[in-house]
């Protein structure tokens, strides 16, 4: 393993284990983060992937500058990647948390009136549907509904979505995914939602529903994903002179 290798890696889990201890509540806003000689200790590495570590979570707000006094914990939500903020795969990667998925259905369709609005094609224009139920440390937590008309889709009919991420799936087939859109509301549970999910039909969910486009402004991705709000939180971090983002949380 090279140097460099083995850095990464290093930064990577001393990442991994203060985003895991600040979300936990183990460090508290205004309580100091370990020292670097502390987590040099602890991982067992030089300074460089410490401060590697910490530098990432200044930006993300999560830790003040330090200023030559040890950084403190902030009351902040860190601004997500916009990787992060579109795969569920990748938020619980960075959670500290193991992903999981089963999938229910995966289809070749035709497009409802609904579908063919929101993805901007005709009624009765092919899609590819897909529903999974989705895991985080092997507790189910949402349940994923995704659209795609069918030239994007085809990549997905072609891939074992238990295997992991559609969206790194995607990505790896040259989709063009620019930006998107995300509105959050309450629904109630339906039939599939309460037996998938294993609540009362009519229980209260989180429901984020997404627009994947192009760079040339073309929807090829349409999602419906219901929430326990036992396990899931969203929030909005304002940052100065840039957009406001909503991450995703652990639940309470």
């Amino acid at each position: 393993m090279t140097g460099t290798t083995r850095g990464t890696q290093t930064y990577g889990a001393i990442l991994t284990y203060l985003r895991r201890e600040i979300s936990a509540g183990s460090l508290e806003p205004g309580q100091s983060v370990p020292s670097e000689s502390e987590l040099c200790a602890r991982f067992e590495t030089s300074r460089g992937p410490v401060r590697q570590a910490l530098g990432i979570l200044r930006d993300e707000g999560l830790i003040s500058s330090g200023r030559g006094r040890r950084s403190v914990v902030l009351e902040t939500v860190p601004v997500q990647p916009f990787d992060v903020a579109l795969s569920f795969t990748q938020w619980c990667r960075e959670m500290g948390m193991e992903p999981g998925q089963r999938t229910e259905s995966m289809t070749r369709a035709w497009a409802t009136r609904a579908q063919a609005d929101s993805l901007e094609i005709d009624p009765g224009d092919p899609i590819v549907e897909l529903l999974r139920l989705r895991f985080a440390d092997g507790v189910p937590i949402m349940l994923e509904r995704l659209c795609y008309p069918y030239d994007v889709g085809r990549h997905v009919l072609s891939f074992d979505p238990d295997s992991g991420s559609v969206y790194e799936r995607l990505i790896a087939s040259g989709v063009d995914i620019h930006h998107a859109t995300r509105i959050l509301d309450a629904v109630a549970a339906d039939e599939d939602d309460a037996r998938l999910l294993g609540v009362q039909e009519g229980a209260p969910l989180m429901r984020l529903r997404r627009r994947a486009f192009t760079i040339e402004g073309r929807p090829i991705e349409w999602s419906d994903d219901r929430y326990l709000p036992s396990h899931a939180r969203f929030a909005s971090t304002t940052v100065r002179g840039a957009s406001n983002g909503l991450s995703m949380l652990k639940g309470l």
